[in-house]
C-alpha cells in the first residue's frame, strides 16, 4: 500500500473538478413507468440548466423526448414539480419558460395544448374519457374585476383533443375557492375526483384537507370534506387499482398512510417514522401500488430515506438502499432512483422483487474511488432545549493525502433551505467537493426539519433564526468537543433559508468564522412584503404574523445587526430569483462594505431561485472554495479566479 503523502488541510489535489461536479452531471428526477417503459427528467448544468424528458422504451433505447429549447419545469409556487405525467403512451408536460402545456400522444410529434399568457400548470391528471387533463392552474392575468395582486389557484380541465386552439385553451375551471390547490386524482372508473386545498396562513405542512366529488359535480351539495378537519398535513390522495382512497397524513405526529374505507379513516400500518413530506413541489412520490395491491412505500428514519414493502399492516424492508423517493410498479418488479453513499444517484429497475438491480442512468460518472469518498455518518448532539439534534458528518477523506499530524481540519456547517427540507447521506459531488480537498462537512437536520416527526419540525415555530442557529452550533460545537475540527477554522454555509440561517448565525454567536450566502434571506420583513405568494404568509409561524410581530421580524434580521458580524461574509445571488430578491444579499453586501466588514458578493443573470447553469456552478464552487482559502490560510491548487474580498485585512 502507498503511503499518503502530507499536504495542508483544504490544499489536497482532488479528483472533484468544477467539470466533474457541474459538465458531467445531470440531475435525476420525477422518474414514471407506463407501458414498460421508463421517463424521468434530467436536470443538465452544461445545457444552460434545462430540464429534459429522457425516455428508455422496453427495448433498451434511450432517447430525449423535448429537444431544446423546451424545458420541462413549472413555475407554479415558484418551486414547481409535477411538471409532466405519461399514461397509456400519452405525455402531457409544461415548459418553464413560456408556461404552455405540451401533448406528446404515442409516436406524434409534440404538440401545444395550451398556451395562455399568465398561466401556469402544474400537477396533472388524464381524464381520457372526456378528452382532457387535469390540472393545477395559477392565473396570474388581471382580469376584469379581478386585480392580479396576488395569483388564483384553480383546478381545471384543458382539452387534449385539439379541437380548441391552445391561446384559448386555458382550462375549464372546476375547482376554486382556496389559496392553494393540489392533487388532483381521478377514481380508476373516472366518475370521482379527489384534491387538497390549504389556505392562508397555513402551509401544506401545517394543515391540508381532502375533498371529493363527482366529477363534473363540484358545487357545494356534493363536495365532501374527507379528512383536515383537525390540523393534519395531509399529502399524496391515491387511488388504488381497485378504487379505494389512500392518503398520507401526519395527524399522529408522523406522516402515515391512510385507507377511507366503511365510512371511516383507518391507519394502514402505524410507525413511528415518515411515509409522507412537506409539499414544496407538487408531484412527490411517497407510496405506490404494485400491480397485486400492495404497496411500496418510501419511509424516512433519521434522515435516511429507504424503500419498504407494506403488507397486511406489516412493513418489510426492501433492501435496496437509500432512494430518492418511493419506487415505482414496472411489471412485476421496480423502478426507482437509487441514492447511495458512495456513488452517483441512478435510475434503476429490478425485474422483480428479490432480483437484481440493473442501474439504466447514473447522473455521472464513477469520478471517485471508494476510498476518496466520505460517507456522511448519522450522528446526534445535544440541543440547546434539552432535546436531541441530528446531523451526518463527513470526515476529510483522500486516498493519497492525509493532513498535518499536529492540526484538525477546518469545518463547514451546512444548514439546509426550506428550512423544513431534509439532509440526507446520498452521495453528493457538492459535499465531496469539500472533503477530498481536506476540508470537514457537518450537514445538519435542525429543529424544523422533516424526518423526525412533526413535533420536531415545530420546534422552529416561532423560533426561526434561534433553534437553527442554536442547533448549527450545537453540532459544530460537538466536533469540536469530539477533537475532530479544529475550532478556529469553522464556516457555515446555506443556500435560501438555510442563507438566513447562515448570516443570522453569524450575527448571534463569534463561533463561526467565515459564511457563505447563496440567495439567502437577510431582512425578513422584506421578504414578508416582496417574496411569491407560496411563500408570502410562512412567516406567520415561523417568526410571527405582522404588523403585531414588526419588532421580532427586526430582531431576527441580520440586516439590522452588523454589529455583531466579525468575519468575512460572501454572497451569491441570482438576479432572476423570484423567492429571495436580488435586494437582499445587495443590501446586505453593501452595508457590510460601508461599516469596513470583509465582503464579496457575486450576482449571476439568467439564474433563479438555485444554480443550474454550468458556468454558474463552476464559478461559484471555486470562488467559494478560494473564499475559504485566504480565510482559513491555505492555498487551493488549480483555481482559475481569485475571488475579489472587499476590507480584507491581509
Amino acid at each position: 500500500m502507498n503511503k499518503k503523502r502530507t499536504a495542508p488541510y483544504g490544499a489536497w489535489d482532488s479528483p472533484v473538478t468544477t467539470d466533474v461536479v457541474a459538465g458531467k452531471t445531470v440531475a435525476l428526477s420525477a422518474l414514471q413507468t407506463d407501458e414498460g417503459a421508463l421517463y424521468w427528467l434530467e436536470g443538465r448544468p452544461n445545457e444552460n440548466g434545462r430540464t429534459v424528458l429522457v425516455r428508455r422504451g422496453s427495448d433498451g433505447r434511450t432517447a430525449d423526448l423535448t429537444p431544446a429549447p423546451l424545458n420541462v419545469a413549472t413555475r407554479v409556487h415558484e418551486y414547481g414539480g409535477g411538471a409532466y405525467l405519461v399514461a397509456d403512451e400519452r405525455v402531457v408536460f409544461s415548459d418553464k419558460a413560456t408556461g404552455a402545456v405540451w401533448l406528446i400522444d404515442g409516436d406524434a410529434p409534440a404538440r401545444q395544448i395550451a398556451a395562455v399568457e399568465g398561466c401556469r400548470y402544474a400537477d396533472f391528471a388524464f381524464d381520457p374519457v372526456r378528452g382532457r387533463v387535469l390540472a393545477v392552474r395559477e392565473d396570474h392575468r388581471a382580469l376584469p374585476g379581478r386585480p392580479a395582486a396576488e395569483a388564483r389557484a384553480t383546478i381545471v380541465a384543458l382539452d387534449i383533443t385539439g379541437r380548441m386552439p391552445p391561446a384559448e385553451n386555458a382550462g375549464q375551471v372546476l375547482i376554486d375557492g382556496h389559496d392553494f390547490l393540489a392533487a388532483p386524482r381521478l377514481s380508476p372508473d373516472g366518475k370521482t375526483l379527489v384534491w387538497l386545498s390549504w389556505d392562508h396562513p397555513d402551509m401544506p405542512w401545517d394543515g391540508t384537507r381532502l375533498w371529493l366529488a363527482p366529477i363534473d359535480q363540484t358545487k357545494s351539495a356534493t363536495v365532501r370534506l374527507v379528512a383536515g378537519a383537525i390540523p393534519e398535513a395531509i399529502v399524496q390522495p391515491t387511488w388504488s387499482p381497485d378504487g379505494v382512497l389512500h392518503f398520507a397524513s401526519d395527524r399522529s405526529g408522523w406522516w402515515n398512510l391512510y385507507v377511507v374505507r366503511d365510512g371511516g379513516i383507518h391507519p394502514v400500518a402505524p410507525v413511528e417514522a415518515e411515509i409522507g413530506g412537506p409539499q414544496w413541489m407538487f408531484g412527490q412520490r411517497h407510496f405506490a401500488f404494485l400491480q397485486d395491491g400492495r404497496i411500496v412505500a418510501a419511509l424516512v428514519d433519521r434522515g435516511i430515506k429507504r424503500a419498504v414493502l407494506i403488507e397486511a399492516g406489516r412493513i418489510s424492508p426492501l433492501e435496496l438502499g437509500p432512494v430518492q423517493e418511493c419506487p415505482v410498479a414496472a411489471g412485476v418488479g421496480l423502478a426507482y432512483i437509487a441514492t447511495p453513499t458512495k456513488t452517483p444517484p441512478a435510475v434503476t429497475r429490478l425485474a422483480q422483487l428479490g432480483g437484481t438491480p440493473e442501474a439504466v442512468k447514473a447522473a455521472g460518472p464513477p469520478s471517485l474511488g471508494a476510498e476518496d469518498v466520505s460517507v456522511g455518518e448519522p450522528f446526534t448532539f445535544p440541543t440547546r432545549d434539552g432535546g436531541e439534534g441530528h446531523g451526518f458528518w463527513y470526515p476529510p477523506t483522500n486516498a493519497r493525502i492525509a493532513g498535518p499530524a499536529d492540526e484538525q481540519p477546518p469545518l463547514i456547517v451546512i444548514s439546509h433551505g426550506g428550512p423544513t427540507a431534509m439532509s440526507t447521506n446520498g452521495f453528493s459531488l457538492a459535499i465531496q467537493w469539500w472533503t477530498s480537498r481536506g476540508i470537514a462537512v457537518v450537514d445538519v437536520n435542525y429543529g424544523g426539519s422533516t424526518g423526525f416527526g412533526r413535533a420536531y419540525r415545530e420546534r422552529l415555530y416561532g423560533r426561526w433564526g434561534l433553534v437553527d442557529v442554536q442547533d448549527c452550533t450545537a453540532a459544530a460545537e460537538y466536533l469540536v468537543q469530539e477533537g475532530l475540527v479544529d475550532k478556529a477554522r469553522i464556516a457555515i454555509r446555506g443556500g435560501s433559508a438555510g442563507g438566513f440561517t447562515t448570516l443570522a448565525a453569524l450575527t448571534s454567536t463569534k463561533l463561526f468564522k467565515a459564511g457563505a450566502s447563496h440567495y439567502g434571506v437577510a431582512d425578513l420583513k422584506l421578504l414578508a412584503s416582496d417574496t411569491h405568494k407560496f411563500e408570502s404568509r410562512y412567516l406567520d409561524r415561523l417568526v410571527g404574523p405582522l404588523p403585531q410581530a414588526e419588532a421580532l421580524y427586526r430582531e431576527r434580521s441580520p440586516i439590522h445587526h452588523l454589529e455583531r458580524l466579525s468575519c468575512p461574509v460572501i454572497f451569491f445571488q441570482g438576479m432572476d430569483d423570484k423567492v429571495v430578491p436580488p435586494n437582499q444579499a445587495d443590501e446586505m453586501a453593501q452595508a457590510m462594505a460601508a461599516r469596513g466588514l470583509a465582503v464579496a458578493h457575486y450576482t449571476f443573470e439568467g439564474e433563479g431561485h438555485g444554480f443550474r447553469q454550468g458556468t454558474t456552478i463552476r464559478r461559484v464552487l471555486e470562488l467559494e472554495l478560494g473564499f475559504y482559502g485566504r480565510i482559513f490560510g491555505f492555498t487551493p491548487p488549480g483555481l482559475t479566479e481569485q475571488v475579489e474580498i472587499r476590507n480584507l485585512v491581509p
